[in-house]
């Protein structure tokens, strides 16, 4: 018995000391480095799954809640009579209507712009309308009745019960607005909403000729008549078609966060991956030796797969524990970073984002870890004698398509994933290439031994070393390109709000106030614009030809494909440059050279167009460049005033406004309450606040994505030095002094890193260069900067991995 319990323990003491030892492996300085790019794979993709979860959820909600019917007609102008008619005349078939403008609201001590909804009875088909007053809760606007955003109520210092002048009415206001299907979530919702019924819009006098007014019809019907009502009705440029499955500019917005944070990751996954690789390869390398002895004195498989597995699992453990705490942090960063963007509360995004992150590490640390571990498990016990060829199995190489599976099942259709696998690789290619011709090219320029001595290691191995100079280059240069483009896009914003750019607009200026406006603000000495007159139309020929037919394919112009504020005037703003012609006095207008570009627009040609249902027809005189960013009106077309003298239009001017100016504000808004007047000092502190809040989201990223960049780096160096180690003992045998091979070091990784942070450079203001030009339309510029600090940030990072390295490498020298 005694001897039984004996037995009984031993096992247990023998698992602890396993336990104990395969700690030990962790600690020893190699295995670590497994357990972090596992850590950053892990959190990288928990991270971007818990937040695609939420938009995901957010964007499906949204499309519900804003429809609010089987289908909606959009519209500019009022809605056609013949589609409201025909279907009024169908039993199956139920409309509602909606009407959106924009005007200044004011109560006794504040004004504010809003968007006005106007509803019928019939509103909403679908979604919840929720309205509530002192009186109880209701969901039907009657006439009468005015109903606020919540936000509205702080703005303007009112209450329930008191009034508000809406455009030349005055009204009482009946509640809030607690749930309205289409505003509960809308990051672009600048202004907050007022809702009001359809029979009071004529007594508010905001919707004049050129006013922005939106119409929407909603539908609920049968499929069969909606796709016949669809087939039917021939759209106009300012029409549209509104389903569940139609894009929003919130969506889009989402599915481009969604795809920048994407690639992001996965440029991230890649660097961790190939250090993970790279670790493991070198683990195994290491251990041989030791397998090799522990099967020589009888270790079997199963006990050296046991130890193995210990091991493994402390890594997962680790990766799990640590990468799921990181992920929830960088999640909050960057919800917090796109705080605007998302509603409140947000949605949980439960178990998904775990599980995705726990599979993408499994299936990526299949191969990297088991294809270099089950050749460590099939070492021979003879090697521990004398090293033997090793006979790769290719059955291991299957683990390979593990990952490689589902990742084609996946990203099967999506080119653009392809594209940029494709071009990495090749980029790897390519700076690879160009280093090892750089290398030889620097061979020649010394003569000194150990010059001499250091290039010869690099050289020898044009494969290993076209290889281990693209990893570096390539890792710095992602590096760079994440910073320069988080710099390029900070500039270009403070470029778009330069120091003496208008921060006001007035528009719907009528004609019969149109110089009382602008007395008011020349007599205060405020810097403006001319006034611009103001009518919407659209192009709907070009020499004859429908303009839709002859837009080029592939251009994203969308002048023929809506309507467009036209104006005329007797000569031309003076912040439009002109590329070709010359402005004329009569039967001309000016076109924006990318609409030109297009539609292949030339001097002379003529185009017709179409305003409130009349035709005119101009001959192009000039072409013009517009900086659309500068904030001053600008437009597609500038006609000549002969053009559009029988157009009754209202007016456009913009101006500047100082701190000092707020009362002449008030003053505009109280004489003209029917002119929508914009503040755009509000709007741009919020813009500002949205882009430094996307900027933050970049930088965070960048971050993330450094550490890994870093990571890789440490690991390509520091394997390196380990394969310089046994070289250097042969040449301290072979009488080297421990300066000179110091000296060597110094010089052979410091020509990697000038030459990698080089061609680092240049292939990061090439990419850079066409992001700037195809991503962001923006104009590329060279960074000069950066020609200096990468190279000294990437040799100042190389001397302390190199200088920890050659203590580990010479010591043993020293003591021989």
């Amino acid at each position: 018995m005694p001897n039984t319990g004996q037995s009984s323990l031993q096992p247990r003491t023998a698992q602890q000391r396993i336990a104990q030892w395969c700690w030990r492996e962790v600690r020893s300085g190699q295995l670590w480095i497994i357990a972090l790019a596992l850590t950053l794979i892990f959190a990288s993709v928990f991270a971007l799954t818990a937040l695609s979860s939420r938009l995901e959820q957010v964007i499906i909600k949204q499309g519900k809640d804003a429809l609010t019917a089987d289908l909606v007609f959009e519209s500019s102008n009022p809605l056609p009579e013949d589609v409201t008619k025909s279907l009024q005349a169908q039993s199956n078939v139920t409309t509602a209507k909606l009407t959106r403008f924009a005007t200044m609201a004011f109560s006794d001590s504040q004004m504010q712009l809003i968007s006005v909804n106007a509803v019928g009875d019939s509103y909403p088909l679908q979604g919840s309308l929720t309205l509530t007053s002192q009186q109880g809760v209701t969901n039907q606007v009657k006439p009468g009745e005015l109903w606020l955003d919540e936000r509205l109520f702080a703005l303007l210092d009112i209450k329930e019960g008191d009034l508000l002048a809406i455009g030349d009415s005055e009204l009482s206001v009946s509640g809030r607005i607690t749930e309205f299907p289409g505003l509960s979530f809308n990051p672009f919702q600048q202004m907050p909403a007022a809702l009001m019924h359809a029979d009071g819009i004529e007594e508010t006098g905001a919707i004049q000729p050129g006013s922005r007014v939106r119409y929407k019809l909603f539908i609920d019907a049968p499929t069969t008549v909606l796709d016949e009502l669809q087939a039917s009705v021939e759209l106009t440029p300012s029409e549209r078609w509104r389903t569940v499955d139609s894009g929003s500019r919130t969506n889009d917005v989402f599915a481009n966060t969604e795809q920048f944070l994407s690639l992001t990751v996965v440029v991230v996954i890649l660097m961790a991956a190939t250090t993970l690789v790279l670790t493991c390869q070198h683990y195994v390398s290491t251990r041989q030796q030791l397998v090799s002895m522990l099967k020589s004195m009888g270790a079997t498989k199963q006990w050296l797969r046991r130890w193995l597995g210990i091991q493994i699992g402390i890594l997962a453990l680790l990766s799990i524990l640590f990468g799921t705490g990181l992920g929830m942090l960088l999640e909050y960063g960057l919800r917090f970073s796109l705080a605007e963007l998302l509603p409140s509360p947000l949605p949980s995004y439960g178990v998904r984002p775990f599980i995705t992150a726990f599979l993408t590490c499994t299936l990526i640390a299949i191969p990297a870890m088991g294809i270099p571990l089950l050749r460590l498990l099939d070492t021979k016990a003879s090697q521990v004698i004398a090293q033997s060829a090793e006979t790769d199995k290719a059955s291991r190489w299957l683990l390979v398509f593990v990952p490689i599976v589902p990742f084609l099942m996946a990203y099967s259709g999506n080119k653009l994933v392809w594209f940029i696998l494709l071009g990495l690789v090749g980029l790897v290619v390519l700076l690879g290439l160009v280093s090892v011709g750089l290398v030889a090219v620097a061979q020649g320029l010394s003569a000194k031994p150990a010059y001499k001595l250091a290039l010869s290691r690099i050289n020898r191995s044009k494969i290993a070393t076209g290889l281990q100079f693209g990893c570096l280059a390539f890792s710095v240069m992602l590096l760079a390109i994440l910073w320069l483009v988080r710099t390029d896009l900070l500039s270009d914003w403070q470029r778009t709000l330069p120091a003496d750019a208008p921060n006001a607009f007035a528009l719907n200026i009528a004609d019969y106030e149109k110089a009382t406006y602008l007395g008011t603000l020349d007599a205060a000495g405020i810097d403006r614009s001319e006034a611009f007159p103001i009518i919407r139309g659209r192009l709907s020929l070009v020499n004859d030809v429908d303009a839709k037919e002859v837009q080029k394919q592939g251009s994203d112009t969308d002048a023929v494909r809506r309507e467009l504020n036209f104006t005329w005037a007797e000569a031309l703003p003076d912040y439009n440059d002109v590329l070709e012609g010359e402005w004329t006095e009569s039967k001309g207008v000016s076109v924006e050279e990318q609409v030109a570009e297009a539609l292949s627009i030339q001097i002379g040609d003529e185009l017709t167009f179409v305003i409130n249902s009349q035709t005119f027809v101009a001959t192009v005189n000039s072409i013009r460049h517009v900086e659309w960013r500068d904030m001053k009106p600008n437009f597609y077309f500038i006609f000549t005033p002969d053009v559009m003298a029988s157009i009754p239009s209202t007016y456009l001017v913009s101006f500047r406004l100082s701190d000092q100016d707020d009362d002449l504000f008030t003053e505009l808004s109280r004489n003209h309450p029917t002119v929508s007047l914009m503040d755009i000092r509000v709007m741009g502190e919020k813009i500002q606040s949205l882009v430094g809040q996307i900027v933050w989201a970049i930088t965070l990223l960048a971050g993330l994505a450094g550490v890994a960049g870093l990571l890789l780096i440490y690991t390509l160096l520091n394997l390196s030095l380990v394969e310089r180690q046994s070289e250097m003992k042969l040449y301290r045998t072979l009488g080297a002094s421990g300066k000179r091979l110091k000296n060597t070091l110094w010089i052979e990784y410091g020509v990697m890193a000038l030459v990698a942070s080089l061609v680092a450079t240049i292939g990061a203001e090439s990419v850079v260069a066409g992001v700037m030009n195809f991503g962001f339309n923006l104009s590329p510029q060279i960074h000069y900067w950066v020609w200096l600090t990468l190279p000294l940030l990437t040799m100042l990072t190389l001397a302390i991995v190199v200088q920890g390295g050659m203590r580990r490498i010479l010591v043993p020298l020293r003591k021989g």
